[in-house]
Formats: structure tokens, sequence, C-alpha cells
């Protein structure tokens, strides 16, 4: 066997490893994915399917107002729904309470980095 034949097996070797590592890393990915959506899961778990609904038009950006329509639920019972989820999550505020969440998928990406 003359060198330049070692060279072809040796590059040839080099890109069925690579090849391998490249599956890997994809198969990491939707890893990740799927532990993303978990921890979502078990987040909003904690919560009443009203609180969830608020919640997640929190995350969306909306107002207390605009989740009062949304959903067709007087003033008293968004505020109500908001302290609650305030409160089991031990924050002061929505705001807060939205970057909480957040927070969960930066610590799942950043893990894997």
């Amino acid at each position: 066997m003359d060198q330049s034949e070692k060279l072809l097996m040796g590059i040839e070797h080099i890109l069925s490893v690579a090849s391998d590592l490249v599956d890997e890393v994809a198969r990491l990915k939707r890893v990740e994915e799927e532990c993303k959506i978990l921890k979502e899961k078990v987040f909003l778990n904690q919560f009443t399917v009203a609180e969830q609904q608020v919640f997640e038009l929190a995350l969306d950006g909306y107002s207390g107002r605009e989740m009062q329509l949304i959903l067709s639920k007087e003033e008293a019972t968004i505020k109500s729904q908001r302290q609650t989820i305030i409160r089991k999550l031990g924050v002061s505020s929505m705001k807060e309470a939205v970057k909480k969440f957040q927070h969960l998928e930066y610590e799942s990406s950043r893990k894997l980095l």
C-alpha cells in the first residue's frame, strides 16, 4: 500500500468520524428540545388551567386588560390569577415570573454548550 492509498484511507476514516459526530450533534439537539419542552410542562403544571392561560398570555406580552378581553374574564379574576401565579413562583411581579420561565430555556441551552 503506497502513501496515497494510506492518505485516502485516513481521509475516509476522518469523514466517517465527522459524519458520526454530525449525527450525534443532531441527536443531542433533539434531546435538548425534548428537555426544554418537559421543563416547560413541569413549570406550567404548578398552575391551574386558568392560571396557565393567563401566564401564557403574559409570556406573549399581553397586559392585564388585554387578557380580560381575550379570555372574557372580569378584571378581578385576572388580577387574582396573576397574583396567584406571582405567589406560586415566589416573585414580586409578572415581569419577574416571565423572566423566571425564560431562564429555564437559557439554562437548558447553556448546559449543553
